[in-house]
């Protein structure tokens, strides 16, 4: 699909991403670039940097992949500072790595709960820590006196609750925390604004496959109205605009890119019976005002 942005909106901006080498934090990295950002993307595999780098490349894009385990403190360092070194300064964070699977709440392990908390929470977290001193205003390599721009990568199964997703649905609400609450922060001590996006399904994703698998996809929608399957694109495009000009007022917001589905309740009536008992209960409500004892009770 065509851009509704200009192809210069991010020129001359250096971004990183976590989980840049495949699904939506691809798209992200491939559409940055595409607006003329230059791009590094951190993953824990080197086949797939490697492949992602050279469809970057392919595109005309500048790139490069750095190995590494946002758990780590000292790859976290390791990435942004060899990510400043090649390029001489960074503009924008893209915290996008995480780890997910279905499973009840009884069957969670507490480590297998941890390592979600790890990579989503903990992750984003020591990213930021890392790259603050990059991205704050007046920092060695920026090219304006404004500070830099993070976005992290939240979902929507918090807002309500979703089932077998307590994991994940925790990491992500306090990823939500610490959008709220660095954009609070650095955003008055440094001029740098964090936002987030909390996508909905997304084709194409390793989080589709695993949370609404053929399955389950192929009837949910009886149900639940609201649930459409959304595109990476869709994704990116919302980082583009929070990550450029267009965006700039907006600080400390996690945007929902879901189609609405986060607002779905199940259908409990078919919308034709919906007339008949409206119609059969405004009657009742006629012969026997409210308060009133029915005839039958009488």
């Amino acid at each position: 699909m065509e851009s509704p942005f200009k192809a210069d909106v991010l020129k001359g901006k250096v971004a990183l991403l976590t989980g840049g080498g495949s699904g939506i934090g691809f798209e992200i990295s491939t559409q940055f670039g595409k607006h003329g950002a230059s791009i590094a993307i951190m993953g824990r595999r080197r086949s797939i940097l490697d492949d992602a780098v050279a469809v970057l490349k392919s595109h005309g894009i500048s790139a490069v992949g750095f190995e590494g385990d946002v758990r780590k403190k000292e790859d976290a360092q390791r990435v942004v500072e060899a990510t400043v070194k090649h390029f001489g300064k960074l503009d924008i964070l893209v915290n996008s790595a995480a780890g997910n699977f279905l499973v009840s709440a009884e069957d969670l392990s507490p480590k297998g709960f941890q390592t979600v908390i790890d990579i989503d929470a903990v992750g984003t977290f020591t990213m930021c820590h890392e790259a603050l001193k990059y991205l704050k205003k007046g920092a060695p390599g920026r090219s304006s006196s404004s500070g830099g721009f993070i976005l992290n990568i939240s979902a929507n199964l918090h807002y309500t609750a979703t089932w077998y997703q307590i994991h994940v649905s925790a990491a992500k609400a306090a990823v939500d925390a610490l959008t709220r609450n660095l954009a609070l922060e650095w955003g008055a001590d440094y001029d740098i604004r964090v936002n987030g996006i909390a996508p909905g399904p997304i084709a194409e994703t390793a989080g589709m496959s695993k949370l609404l698998p053929e399955e389950i996809a192929n009837t949910i929608n009886d149900v639940f109205p609201l649930i459409k399957v959304g595109e990476k694109w869709d994704i990116a495009m919302a980082a583009v605009y929070l990550a450029s000009d267009a965006g700039k007022y907006v600080n400390g917001n996690t945007m929902i890119v879901d189609g609405g589905m986060w607002l779905s309740q199940p259908r409990w009536l078919p919308k034709d019976d919906v007339k008949l008992l409206s119609r059969a209960v405004e009657k009742r409500s006629r012969l026997t005002p409210a308060g009133a004892p029915s005839p039958s009770k009488l």
